[in-house]
């Protein structure tokens, strides 16, 4: 070991605090946090016997270490988190943002509330039900509370501006307090119900709708008794699905891990009410440290998404640490008491036991199917002859409406999955009227820069077209001196009947154009290679056409406002520099307006940009988007399927 990094070593204090490894050339690769840092670090040197890929990896790699103290553990564990997500360590557990669950809220200080899908938790005073293991589970909660419960569905604008009721009103599902004189107290009495249904309080719930539907009986409201009676069917249907995990009734989050080598996978049981409410998989690689270690950092990332906190969280085994800290810092995020424990008999061990067997099973699949589209992948490589294997794939479409409005995508695929991180949208600035070749040659070299810049290139381009634009990008390609990067063109065949329908050869109607070949390439109609390399290119089709509508619509809004009577350039301005952007001026409402530029001319700038308010269609003014060109896109989770799925 280095003299310097071994005196380093030798003065490590005995404070609590955080250790930053780094490599050879100063490129942090591991951030941990300990009570006592030189217990702590020293224990990496001293494993006598660990064949683990970690310590002989601490020999050859580690060139600096530094360290921060802070006064106790929960203060460690904050600074932990923080340095994993600004320098995004190699060797770090990384959540990304799109992975916490789906949830509703339902915020009790409107007057006539209503369940809204979010993502994130907020101290905003409403209330949070969930988290949903899936968009399929949380859609079937909302069918069935629209259908039975008659909460209102529409945005706050949209009540506040209808003028006659909805479809939902004419078949019964909504009272439109929008239009109607709906009674605050009543539908409140909807509110609770739903509040009951959603935490699980079946016994209370159903003895208060049959003791409703007995009234309604006797007050001879049979309609009424009626829909109580189905709404309490459904409801016992429901509750029949649920399993009831715990007998004391409370939400706790149950996790555990398994790993084989450096493959990693963490999973997550959420139990909601003493009822199992769904889980969820986390699998990373390249982990080579200690699992201790690991599942605290994990933790402590997970809640730090925003997700809600429970009453218990259950381990599968003692933190390095210990469970201190990490209950401190848990209590302070929920607000209230939370207990941190590694049960070791009891209802809880078995709730653990369960995770643990969930996590195993979720890592054997995902090894099945990272088996399976390495399979794929190298078939791949070996039917088109490419020289790298497509383990990062990206592919470029080019979309205009009638020559104008030219834009571009980028999509991405790493190891057969969708990798949204890397997804790019891009305005052609050279072109100004339809040239797919000139628009693909644009796109190209700007990805090439910046890969250049960043050291961050593909393993395979694939090209929306034929020969004209896989020449197009090969010349960019050309142009910049890359080397070592694969190009191909996909594109339909101008005969579209497929050549053998019988046989199970049945030749796709896509044709493969790779360089260097005079004929294109025509893969098997049905196989996996061919599906994926389709899927990924109707993927790029679908987010470049998602692109040029915003920005169609922004220009919309653009030419809205400038079609106003009265609202000049000095006006447009004004309001651009108050809201930031034209989509919050669409969404601003009369009072946010009247602001800026007076009541009178508030309301016929509303007007103007909204029109009819009775008008039923959507409203495009909230699709505006000010996205600038190549910019990084985080897309929801319904915003598309993975390329590589079924």
């Amino acid at each position: 070991m280095d003299i310097r990094l071994q005196e380093k070593l030798d003065a490590l204090p005995t404070e609590p605090g955080v250790y930053l490894m780094k490599d050879k050339r100063g490129t942090i690769i591991y951030v941990g946090k300990a009570v006592n840092l030189r217990s702590r670090v020293r224990s990496y040197f001293n494993r006598s016997g660990d064949t683990r890929v970690f310590v002989s990896l601490l020999d050859t790699m580690l060139g600096d270490l530094e360290t921060v103290l802070v006064h106790n553990e929960k203060e460690a564990l904050l600074l932990e988190n923080e340095l994993i997500k600004k320098h995004k360590p190699r060797f770090n557990v990384l959540l990304k943002d799109d992975k916490q669950f789906i949830s509703l809220r339902l915020d009790r200080t409107q007057p006539f509330p209503r369940l809204e899908v979010v993502r994130k938790y907020e101290k905003d005073g409403a209330r949070y039900f969930g988290p949903y293991s899936s968009a399929g589970a949380i859609r079937e909660t909302l069918r069935l509370i629209n259908r039975f419960f008659r909460l209102r569905t529409c945005t706050d604008h949209v009540l506040a501006n209808r003028k006659r009721p909805c479809l939902l009103y004419q078949i019964g599902r909504c009272p439109a307090p929008c239009v109607h004189p709906v009674s605050p107290e009543d539908y409140g009495k909807s509110v609770d119900e739903v509040g009951m249904f959603l935490e699980g309080k079946a016994g209370q719930l159903i003895e208060g709708l049959r003791l409703r539907m007995k009234r309604a009986a006797v007050e001879l409201k049979f309609e009424e008794a009626a829909r109580v009676r189905d709404q309490l069917l459904a409801i016992e249907r429901s509750l029949e699905r649920q399993k009831v995990a715990t007998t004391d009734f409370k939400d706790q989050d149950v996790f555990a891990l398994y790993r084989e080598g450096d493959r990693i996978l963490f999973y997550v049981l959420h139990v909601r009410q003493g009822r199992l409410n769904g889980g969820q998989a986390f699998p990373f690689g390249s982990q080579e440290f200690p699992d201790d270690e690991l599942l605290a950092s994990f933790v402590n990332l997970y809640y730090d998404q925003g997700g809600f906190v429970p009453e218990e969280v259950l381990l599968p085994l003692e933190p390095g640490d210990g469970t201190d800290g990490l209950e401190a810092l848990l209590t302070e995020r929920k607000g209230e008491r939370v207990r941190v424990f590694v049960p070791k008999r009891g209802e809880k061990h078995e709730l653990v036991g369960m995770a643990v067997k969930n996590a195993e099973q979720a890592f054997i699949e995902r090894k099945r199917t990272k088996d399976e589209t390495d399979t794929v992948l190298s078939r791949l490589q070996s039917k088109l002859g490419l020289r790298n294997f497509p383990r990062r794939m990206e592919c470029y479409d080019i979309s205009h409406f009638q020559s104008s409005s030219i834009v571009a995508s980028q999509v991405a695929v790493t190891d057969g999955e969708t990798d949204k991180s890397r997804y790019r949208k891009y305005k052609i600035k050279t072109v100004d009227k339809q040239d797919d070749f000139a628009s693909m040659y644009e796109v190209i070299t700007r990805r090439l820069k910046r890969g250049l810049e960043d050291n961050d290139l593909p393993d395979l381009l694939v090209i929306d077209g034929g020969k004209g634009q896989l020449a197009s990008a090969h010349a960019a390609m050309k142009d910049l001196g890359v080397e070592g990067v694969d190009v191909v063109g996909l594109a339909k065949s101008r005969d579209q009947e497929v050549f053998d329908r019988d046989a199970e050869s049945a030749k796709s109607p896509e044709r493969i154009f790779v360089l260097g070949r005079k004929d294109p390439i025509v893969l098997p109609q049905n196989s996996a290679e061919m599906f994926m390399l389709t899927r990924m290119r109707d993927e790029a089709h679908r987010f470049a056409i998602t692109f040029q509508g915003k920005s169609m619509r922004k220009s919309s809004l653009r030419s809205a406002l400038e079609d106003i009577p009265g609202v000049g350039e000095g006006r447009r301005k004004m309001l651009l520099r108050h809201f930031g952007s034209l989509k919050r001026v669409g969404d601003a409402s009369i009072e946010e307006l009247a602001e800026v530029v007076g009541p009178a001319m508030a309301e016929r700038v509303h007007a103007g940009l909204h029109g009819d308010p009775e008008d039923d269609t959507d409203d495009p003014v909230r699709e505006a988007s000010l996205d600038d060109a190549s910019e990084p896109v985080h897309e929801k989770a319904d915003g598309g399927s993975p390329p590589g799925a079924a």
